[in-house]
């Protein structure tokens, strides 16, 4: 049996698969000040009376780590930071920054040496301002990390309490502010996210659960919960890959499809393009930093089911209807204190759940004002809420129009052809999507179980990882981005460097990659890998050629695992 479970901002969702097929369901009342009780409760709910012992895999997509961020709780982070020449310090707006001397070119040698005297004042001068927590980020560190190894040796020689992140362990790739802030990131949240997964293995353990647990991640792929600590910030925006990775689970295999996940508070919107979900080329953005995590190309709106409906008065005197973007909790139907859209579904006969007089109560309150009708005032209350979503795909497909893998689907497509299908997920999915997939021309999908999509596709979600290799056949070296080390080539099997072709790189690739996904305890995936990007570049001294450089990465996909049984869709 599969358990997939996700945190929303209203609801934790939360399923059981048994033999490929939705077993049992349930939903429970997030608390943002305890997402750990949420989780726990809806797990207690969704497997009570069946024997912990039958339990293959338990999966969470939780918020943690973006509630930390956007709550302002993570922890005082000091930046000891080697930006070497061209760089003016005063263009960096992170907090808590210490400039140090010394530099490594874009292939990691070295072209000015650390000034040790001034790494210790440096240390000294952060033990003194009371720092315990440290991301040591060099440019070009992920092509030789010696400097962040020198910098931490003589931090933990002077300041032994303080807890260090290197940014070449943390990210491996080029742009040296989102390497920043994703170390800094990565430090912050680090001890709070290590708190909550023992919390989550102590809680196991109580229930007599021996699966093994991961966490989602927001690329849509899962990770061991063990190895989830080395990533804390991978982990943000779960709940909109959970919801991209249900819909894939829920449809039909390699169509393509815009993902509309409806909850109460939010509505997220994602992109499948033949069967594959669209990974944003440039990282997630979190708060005001723009960071290296790997996430699907997504964005949330401010407009839900429980978004409370107002009527305004203009200048002119013409009173309108406005939807959120706040919340007030539930819906007035289901025993909220605001009229919502959830009522005026349900007033039209489009949602089942809910009491029908005081859906009926809420319209009538915005109706009176408007002086129209009930069933007038909820035709256009849904309208409104419709507009506003189909508004939003449509700026986001601007965006997902500038993504890499969509212009290659385009082109492969032979033509500029838009999603066929709109796919609800998400408690106001019913009432919503044949509304909004009418304003954009396309076929509505409400699949079976949508209403908890989310956490269906945490349950069914396969694990990923990427692997960034790049070999220097003149420096006779290679470096794994995400390992953070320097090797010899002379430890491959490979013959004359020199000469080496673009298939031998690859294959290289491919066995590292297969010996980090052991590492990961993922490896029944590593024949899945596939070539993201393969590009090799001369290295010319005079006119000569003296070398070549190889840059090439790999990725286990985001999908599904081999135990979710795809069955036949209408």
């Amino acid at each position: 049996m599969l358990i997939g479970i996700d945190v929303g901002g209203t609801t934790t969702d939360a399923v059981l698969i048994r033999n490929g097929e939705v077993y049992n369901t349930a939903k429970v009342p997030t608390e943002p000040a305890d997402l750990l009780k949420s989780l726990l409760n809806a797990l207690d709910k969704v497997s009570r009376e069946v024997p912990p012992e039958q339990f293959e895999r338990v999966v969470f997509s939780t918020t943690v780590i973006t509630n930390l961020i956007a709550e302002g709780k993570t922890d005082r982070v000091a930046l000891l930071l080697v930006p070497g020449p061209g760089v003016n310090p005063a263009s960096y707006t992170f907090p808590g920054s210490f400039f140090l001397k010394g530099a490594m070119d874009y292939r990691g040698r070295e072209i000015q040496p650390l000034d040790e005297a001034e790494v210790r004042e440096t240390v000294s001068l952060i033990r003194e301002k009371g720092f315990f927590r440290a991301a040591i980020v060099s440019k070009f560190g992920q092509r030789n990390p010696s400097h962040e190894l020198r910098i931490e040796e003589i931090l933990m020689e002077l300041h032994p309490s303080c807890k260090v992140k290197l940014g070449h362990k943390v990210s491996g790739k080029l742009n040296f502010p989102r390497r920043v802030a994703t170390s800094m990131l990565a430090s912050a949240t680090g001890e709070r996210y290590q708190q909550f997964v023992e919390e989550i293995k102590k809680a196991m353990k109580e229930r007599n659960i021996r699966a093994p647990v991961y966490i989602l991640k927001a690329d849509g792929g899962t990770l061991p919960i063990e190895k989830s600590v080395e990533f804390p910030v991978e982990t943000i925006f779960s709940g909109p890959a959970a919801s991209t990775i249900g819909a894939l689970a829920l449809t039909p295999e390699g169509q393509t499809s815009v993902v509309v996940d409806i909850g109460g508070t939010t509505t997220d919107l994602a992109l499948i393009l033949s069967g594959k979900p669209l990974i944003g080329s440039k990282g997630a953005k979190l708060g005001n930093f723009l960071t290296h995590a790997r996430a699907f190309a997504v964005r949330s709106i401010a407009v839900g089911g429980d978004s409370i409906v107002r009527v305004r008065e203009t200048d002119s005197g013409v009173r309108m209807v406005t939807i959120g973007p706040e919340r007030a909790g539930p819906a007035y139907c289901m025993g909220g204190e605001e009229p919502t859209p959830t009522d005026a579904l349900k007033v039209l006969g489009l949602i089942d759940i809910g009491d029908p007089e005081r859906a009926k109560e809420a319209v009538a309150s915005v109706a009176a004002c408007l002086g129209k009708s009930e069933t007038e005032t909820a035709s256009r209350i849904v309208d409104m809420t419709a507009e506003m979503i189909e508004k939003a795909v449509r700026e986001m497909f601007l965006e997902w129009e500038q993504e890499p893998a969509y212009r290659i689907w385009e082109v492969l497509q032979k033509k500029k052809e838009r999603p066929e299908n709109v796919v609800g997920i998400g408690g106001g999915a019913k009432g919503l999507i044949s509304v909004v997939a009418e304003k954009l021309s396309a076929k509505p999908i409400i699949p079976e179980y949508s209403e908890v999509g989310n956490a269906i596709g945490a349950a069914v979600a396969r694990p990923t990882l990427t692997l960034n290799l790049r070999i220097d056949t003149q420096q006779k070296v290679y470096s794994v981005a995400e390992e953070g080390e320097v090797v010899s080539l002379n430890s491959t099997n490979i013959g004359n460097f020199n000469k080496m072709r673009s298939e031998e790189a690859e294959a290289l690739a491919a066995k590292l990659l297969g010996e980090r996904a052991d590492r990961f305890g993922i490896s029944e995936y590593a024949d899945e890998a596939e070539i993201a990007n393969s590009e090799v570049f001369n290295v010319v001294e005079g006119w000569f050629t003296a070398g070549r450089i190889f840059d090439i990465s790999m990725q286990i996909p985001a999908g599904l695992i081999t135990e979710w049984k795809r069955r036949e869709k209408a």
